[in-house]
């Protein structure tokens, strides 16, 4: 596997991350248990994942993000509690990736590892607090299934077709980016006061 394969599954695997932790690394975990992902030699180190009690802890954590992350604001106060869990898990998922023999690149994908998924996460919560201005729960809720969906997709994407990762990081990347600059243009118009009307003369 080439440098640029491994570069790529450790920024998707992380960027996703920054959406769902536990369900990365469940479904992972899973899909390693039924061969569904023949990892390569160089990926072995993952094999800590399928282990059935990191997956019953993943796996319980996940079904308590599946719920949480679909009421409105209790989102918003996961997303809070995990913007220090998200990035470290992203950053020790990347580490698990890197060759295990050379520090200096598993000190670069720890870092690069957990600022992808922080920018994820920010992405992930910014969107989530202008869904929550509506005034109706359903868009919550769908953005929050589209989001899993997506995660799983990808994530199966990135392990079963290592050339397509980092197209997908690349992708993920654009898409968190232009996501966290959509929340701030329309939190700053929803914040951005009217001009005084002029005094009754």
């Amino acid at each position: 596997m080439g440098i640029m394969e491994i570069i790529g599954i450790a920024g998707s695997v992380s960027l996703l991350a920054g959406w769902r932790l536990y369900l990365s690394i469940f479904a992972t975990g899973l899909a390693m248990r039924l061969d569904a992902i023949p990892l390569p030699e160089h990926l072995q180190s993952l094999d800590a994942l399928a282990n059935p009690w990191v997956m019953g802890v993943a796996a319980i954590a996940a079904i308590a993000e599946f719920f949480a992350d679909k009421v409105m604001w209790l989102d918003s106060a996961w997303d809070a509690i995990h913007t220090f869990v998200r990035p470290v898990g992203g950053a020790l998922l990347a580490l698990a990736i890197v060759d295990p023999s050379d520090p200096a690149t598993q000190v670069v994908a720890f870092l690069l590892g957990g600022g992808a998924a922080l920018t994820a996460h920010a992405g992930k919560a910014g969107v989530r607090g202008v869904v929550n201005a509506s005034p109706e729960p359903v868009s919550n809720m769908a953005v929050s299934t589209v989001e899993d969906v997506a995660t799983v997709g990808l994530l199966y994407l990135a392990y079963e077709y290592p050339y397509l990762a980092g197209g997908i990081a690349l992708v993920l990347l654009v898409l968190v980016v232009w996501l966290i600059w959509m929340a701030r243009k329309i939190v700053r118009s929803l914040f951005r006061r009217k001009p005084a009307d002029p005094p009754p003369t």
